[in-house]
């Protein structure tokens, strides 16, 4: 018996009563098993699904209410103005990221300014898809931007991410954090979304955190372990008036200005998310005498 897309995707939010998002789960599933978008579903409610489709759709939706994410399901999640490939090896881009994002153009605009060059040299460490990294180069073509991850996994899905996407000249390097960007180059700008999160921290047993890589989310020490190994590994290769920018846990801004002032960092300070929580840590490298504070 056929269904209605109307019909169906009723059905998938009662199964998926348990997603605080199941309306758009449901039609997330759906036009990617049609290959339409989101719009065609409310055009054409009363159309029929095929029994291939019904049946895609259903298994899709079993799968998502047994917990696992929309984007692992369909491969992938828009982030800034891009559409990414995502897997299991890789985190799922958030919109919170965005804001490093945001702040590494603004920042980028008055490196530019003072040094009166537009070929900024930028790191991003912990790529992963490659999602800030590829942000800025979508909005910044003259920027050489080099790309790390310790997973050759992540590297490929973010090497196609790139290749897709017509930013091939993004570079990526294998490897933890600054040991894998290239030798004897000085960096205008380091920034970087690392694992963060304790190893015994509740979350990590709910929603999308229990399917993505637990390596690219948990780190040692109450989850600042990489924060200050990025620290340490970024002051010696960024130029004067460079900057690092840093993602972090929302109750990690203290620590994390912390270790910046502790390095060397001068004019270090946090930046609220949406929700007002504090979420992008940052920091210049002072010429020599100039004052730590902003």
């Amino acid at each position: 018996m056929s269904v209605s897309i109307r019909r169906a995707l009723e059905q998938a939010i009662e199964a998926l009563v348990r997603s605080d998002s199941a309306k758009l789960d449901a039609e997330i599933l759906l036009a990617f098993v049609l290959g339409k978008p989101r719009s065609y579903l409310f055009s054409r409610p009363e159309t029929d699904l095929s029994g291939a489709h019904s049946t895609a759709f259903a298994a899709l939706v079993a799968r998502r209410a047994a917990g696992e994410p929309v984007a692992y399901l369909t491969g992938y999640r828009g982030f800034w103005t891009l559409d990414l490939q995502v897997s299991p090896a890789v985190l799922i881009p958030r919109p919170e990221t965005e804001l490093l994002v945001e702040l590494a153009l603004t920042l980028g605009q008055r490196i530019s300014a003072g040094a009166m060059n537009e070929t900024l040299v930028v790191g991003d460490l912990g790529t992963g898809s490659g999602a800030i990294a590829l942000a800025l180069a979508s909005e910044r073509a003259h920027w050489q931007i080099h790309a790390t991850d310790r997973s050759a996994q992540a590297l490929g899905v973010a090497r196609q991410n790139a290749a897709r996407l017509g930013l091939a000249r993004v570079t990526f390097g294998l490897g933890d954090w600054c040991e894998a960007l290239p030798a004897g180059v000085r960096f205008d700008m380091i920034v970087s979304n690392p694992p963060y999160i304790a190893d015994d921290d509740p979350h990590l047993q709910q929603g999308d955190l229990l399917f993505e890589p637990r390596t690219a989310l948990v780190a040692a020490g109450r989850g600042l372990r990489d924060l200050s190994s990025i620290c340490q590994q970024s002051w010696p290769i960024l130029r004067e008036g460079g900057y690092l920018l840093l993602e972090h846990g929302h109750e990690q801004g203290a620590d994390v200005r912390g270790l910046l002032l502790t390095q060397g960092f001068s004019q270090v300070r946090s930046e609220r998310d949406l929700a007002g929580h504090e979420r992008v840590t940052l920091g210049r490298r002072a010429a020599p005498g100039e004052n730590t504070y902003a």
